[in-house]
């Protein structure tokens, strides 16, 4: 179902992005690979990008083609460089390129966010979340986080937050809705990926292991490509505004202990 589509996969060096483009190769897609880093063996053609500011989103969308079916916003920061640069990349810099590049896509295309267990977060935090949508454009991320209470702290799990609520909304945008571009997310636990160490540092082992004790295992990049390359199909041509748990059964067992059933 992804055979002749053309199909952008950010954070394509490494870890899901670098599996998602693989597959959607194999699978018969046209990829485009977007990385900060080059890869070792680049998927498809490869464009280098910074997301981090709007000058390199701008950057990204001027060099990409008309005619791309799917967009996977796979790139992110795991939040050690800080709550700005997190921010930047993680929502600001994936909602710019996001909107930029729908008069670019084709009718019936498909956008995918990877979010994250992380985010689960956002409805106790809707008010946050709310404001910091609401937003409009690529503002300063520093100025950005001070005004909605954003620390290094909860720099990553509070990007997810806003990404999420984003999709939510983003699926009822005139830009996509108008050409029945549909936008969903996908949200994994803990994945064996070159960045784990660093989510380790961020949330804490004992969340992390707690997390992966759960489900029996963390995820492999095996695992969540497939959920991403679903969304971006026409099998997946009914859903929109979703967010898909691809996490080993995760979100269920935090959703049963906070409800208390």
């Amino acid at each position: 179902m992804l055979i002749g589509k053309t199909m952008v996969v950010t954070g394509a060096a490494s870890g899901i992005g670098k599996r998602t483009a693989e597959l959607a190769h194999s699978m018969g897609a046209n990829v485009i690979s977007v990385d900060r880093n080059t890869p070792d063996t680049p998927v498809g053609d490869f464009i280098a990008a910074d997301l981090s500011t709007p000058q390199g989103v701008q950057e990204l969308i001027d060099a990409l083609p008309d005619g791309i079916d799917a967009l996977a916003n796979v790139a992110g920061l795991s939040g050690t460089t800080g709550v700005a640069l997190t921010l930047a990349v993680n929502f600001l810099g994936l909602r710019a390129l996001s909107l930029g590049l729908a008069p670019k896509m084709n009718q019936l295309g498909s956008v995918i966010n990877v979010a994250s267990i992380a985010g689960f977060g956002w409805r106790p935090n809707l008010a946050r979340a709310k404001a910091a949508v609401g937003v409009l454009g690529f503002p300063d991320p520093a100025a950005f986080a001070a005004d909605h209470g954003v620390t290094d702290e909860i720099a990553y799990p509070t990007s997810k937050e806003f990404l999420l609520l984003w999709t939510y909304q983003a699926a009822h945008h005139s830009l996509f809705k108008d050409k029945n571009i549909r936008v969903n997310a996908v949200s994994p636990g803990p994945v064996e990926t070159p960045i784990l160490k660093q989510f380790r540092s961020v949330l804490g082992d004992e969340r992390v292991d707690s997390d992966i004790d759960r489900v029996g295992r963390a995820g492999t990049a095996n695992d969540i490509a497939p959920t991403i390359l679903f969304l971006a199909s026409d099998g997946a041509r009914w859903i929109n505004g979703t967010n898909i748990a691809c996490d080993g059964g995760l979100e269920a067992s935090v959703m049963a202990e906070a409800m208390d059933f």
